[in-house]
């Protein structure tokens, strides 16, 4: 399933959310409709939480079913909004933006390159998968220049061909590139998605809608 909107008029999705195949965090203030739509699209249970103060939650949030990376910034009553059942970790370094600089299904992540060997250990341990540290498409942020689900990934337009086919055979899913918001290269602020669905930003086009439809299997 795939659906088209905002978040308080903000079509960058993925700055202001985080999901994986359990949950999905969102920012507040957002009307019950798009809860309603989230919930619905990815199948899971929406929790509105701010980090750190602040409503950028999936830039500063990634997470797969088994755990969840916060920015070190995350207060002690927003960490009580987290569900239960979750490996928890965080980032302790200046790279702390966890949604930004991670990417990450129930099969792999990759981190950004200046991560340290500690921080490689916590995501394994949190995550329970291999971590790789590297870059794509010359950027380090990878959680913001790609989107991955269990089906597939989606990667900034000038992922090179020897790039797809490593993260393809990494994250154990096939691998193409797209943009999404009319012409955006940054696919992980714009969109968030599962296995079952992706919710992405109203100023997505057709084309740019079916190649989500395409490379994440959404059928």
């Amino acid at each position: 399933m795939l659906r088209v909107g905002s978040l308080d008029g903000n079509p960058y999705i993925g700055v202001c959310c985080a999901a994986s195949e359990n949950h999905a965090l969102v920012s507040a203030p957002v009307e019950q409709r798009v809860l309603d739509d989230l919930s619905e699209v990815l199948g899971v249970e929406v929790i509105l939480t701010t980090v750190g103060g602040s409503s950028v939650v999936g830039s500063l949030v990634a997470m797969n079913s088994n755990g969840i990376v916060l920015s070190n910034l995350v207060e002690e009553h927003e960490l009580g909004r987290m569900p239960s059942s979750l490996n928890v970790g965080f980032m302790p370094e200046k790279v702390n933006a966890a949604g930004n600089n991670i990417l990450v299904n129930d099969t792999a992540a990759c981190v950004h390159p200046g991560a340290s060997r500690g921080t490689v250990g916590m995501l394994e341990e949190v995550f329970e998968v291999e971590v790789q540290k590297r870059s794509v498409a010359g950027l380090d942020t990878v959680g913001s220049a790609c989107l991955v689900t269990s089906k597939g990934i989606l990667c900034h337009p000038l992922t090179s061909e020897e790039e797809l086919k490593d993260l393809s055979g990494f994250f154990k899913v096939p691998a193409s590139v797209a943009t999404l918001n009319y012409g955006t290269a940054y696919i992980g602020a714009c969109a968030v998605a599962n296995s079952r669905g992706a919710y992405v930003g109203s100023s997505s086009t057709p084309i740019e809608l079916g190649k989500v439809e395409d490379g994440l299997g959404l059928y």
